[in-house]
C-alpha cells in the first residue's frame, strides 16, 4: 500500500481534453523526464492509486495531455480533475541524482536563496512551489519576511550553485517588493 511518505508532489490534473478519453496536467519538471516514472499516483478517496500512463504528448512547456490506462470514460476522467498528481518518491530521488539541478523537479530547489543578479542582493529563500496556475512560481521569504512570488522560467536563471544552494536569477523590474 503507497502512503504518503511514500510519494512526491509532481504536478497536477486539469480537465478532460477531446473525446478520447485524454486529461490535460501541469506537470512541475521537463515533460522529457515524465518518461522516467513508472506510474503517476494520485489521492482517490483517501487511497493513493498508481495509474500507468498509455499515451502522453504536451499540450505546452508545463502541460501535457495524458491517456491513463484503464481511465476511459469522461467520468472516469472528472474523478481525476484538480487533483494532485504524485510520483514515487524513490525514483523521484534517483532522478535527483543523476541529473544536473538545471534540468530538475522545481522541488528540489526548496530552500535555495534566490539572488538577484543586477544588484547581487539575495531576494529570499524559497519556501514552496505555487503551481495553482499554468505560470508555476518559486514562492519566497525575504529578509523582512514579506513573500516574493517569482516566475520559474529558463530564461531569467543565470546560474545555479548547488554546494551553497543559490539560485542566480536576471528578474524583470517591477518583479521584486520595494
Amino acid at each position: 500500500m503507497i502512503s504518503r511518505e511514500d510519494i512526491v508532489e509532481m504536478g497536477r490534473y486539469n480537465k478532460p481534453h477531446g473525446i478520447n478519453g485524454e486529461i490535460s496536467a501541469t506537470m512541475l519538471c521537463d515533460l522529457e523526464l515524465l518518461e522516467r516514472f513508472k506510474c503517476f499516483v494520485t489521492d482517490v478517496d483517501g487511497i493513493y492509486v498508481p495509474f500507468f500512463v498509455e499515451s502522453k504528448r504536451p499540450k505546452n512547456e508545463q502541460t501535457v495531455l495524458l491517456k491513463l490506462d484503464g481511465i476511459d470514460t469522461e467520468e472516469d476522467l472528472r474523478q481525476l480533475v484538480n487533483k494532485e498528481i504524485y510520483v514515487m518518491k524513490s525514483e523521484y530521488e534517483q532522478l535527483a541524482e543523476e541529473l544536473d539541478c538545471d534540468e530538475s523537479p522545481a522541488d528540489l530547489f526548496i530552500g535555495f536563496t534566490v539572488v538577484d543578479v543586477d544588484t547581487d542582493k539575495p531576494v529570499g529563500t524559497i519556501t514552496d512551489i505555487d503551481d495553482s496556475t499554468e505560470n508555476v512560481l518559486f514562492v519566497a521569504e525575504d529578509d523582512k519576511g514579506r513573500e516574493v512570488l517569482i516566475p520559474i522560467a529558463d530564461e531569467f536563471v543565470e546560474g545555479i550553485d548547488n554546494d551553497k544552494q543559490i539560485i542566480y536569477m536576471n528578474l524583470p523590474v517591477g518583479l521584486l517588493p520595494e
